[in-house]
């Protein structure tokens, strides 16, 4: 397929944290979960990977146990899991309610830059529809200290959210298909994002079903 100028698409699974080796250690998977990897295991060198394409979810959602520093709780947390993902934020096979937390850009400005990534998907964000204030987490504050900077396990474990609140846009964007249609408070919420992972999101989800989304130039 290469030598005949085909494209080749491979997809992975997890998140760059439950990579065994730069994630967070022991809460990790068997082998790496970083965009480099799928060379190997497709059996294709590894310079031929010309884009990397990083999903992201517009709030954090976790399974299992360890760190989760933005994660929330009780009615917050289950009003979230009830309206996020397909169909809500339950395990596809047990059916476990997911951990839930607000958007972590400390973390994820990590797994982009971990990811060598190309261009950034920015998922489920008319799930935050119902919101009349956004936390994100811009920081993390470990033993009386701020940091943005992604630690070591030992220190993640100490770590506290730092938030910044944003205005809610307060409707369904489902029907949005370009960025001129999307609201103002919601535009502003994505550009945060952008500006706090240090990356553009070039594609903004916005609903389940497959046609739903809006491409950024």
């Amino acid at each position: 397929a290469l030598k005949d100028g085909k494209k080749i698409l491979l997809e992975g699974q997890l998140g760059s944290l439950k990579d065994p080796d730069h994630g967070i250690y022991p809460m990790v998977t068997s082998s790496s979960t970083l965009a480099p990897y799928g060379a190997i295991g497709a059996g294709i060198p590894a310079a031929s990977i010309q884009d990397v394409v990083t999903v992201v979810k517009a709030y954090s959602s976790a399974v299992g146990a360890g760190a989760f520093v933005s994660e929330i709780f009780g009615d917050e947390a289950d009003e979230l899991r009830k309206r996020g993902g397909d169909g809500g934020e339950f395990g596809a096979t047990t059916g476990r309610p997911r951990r839930m937390g607000w958007f972590d850009a400390v973390a994820t400005r990590y797994g982009v830059r971990m990811q060598g990534t190309t261009e950034v998907a920015l998922t489920v964000v008319d799930v935050l529809g119902y919101l009349d204030e956004i936390p994100i987490c811009v920081g993390y504050e470990i033993d009386g200290k701020v940091t943005k900077d992604f630690p070591t396990t030992s220190e993640l474990e100490k770590a506290k959210p730092v938030f910044k609140v944003l205005p809610g846009w307060k409707c369904d964007i489902s029907g949005c298909r370009s960025w001129d249609e999307l609201p103002e408070n919601a535009k502003n919420y994505i550009l945060k994002l952008e500006e706090l992972i240090s990356h553009k999101i070039h594609l903004v989800s916005t609903g389940a079903e497959r046609e739903e989304y809006l491409l950024r130039d």
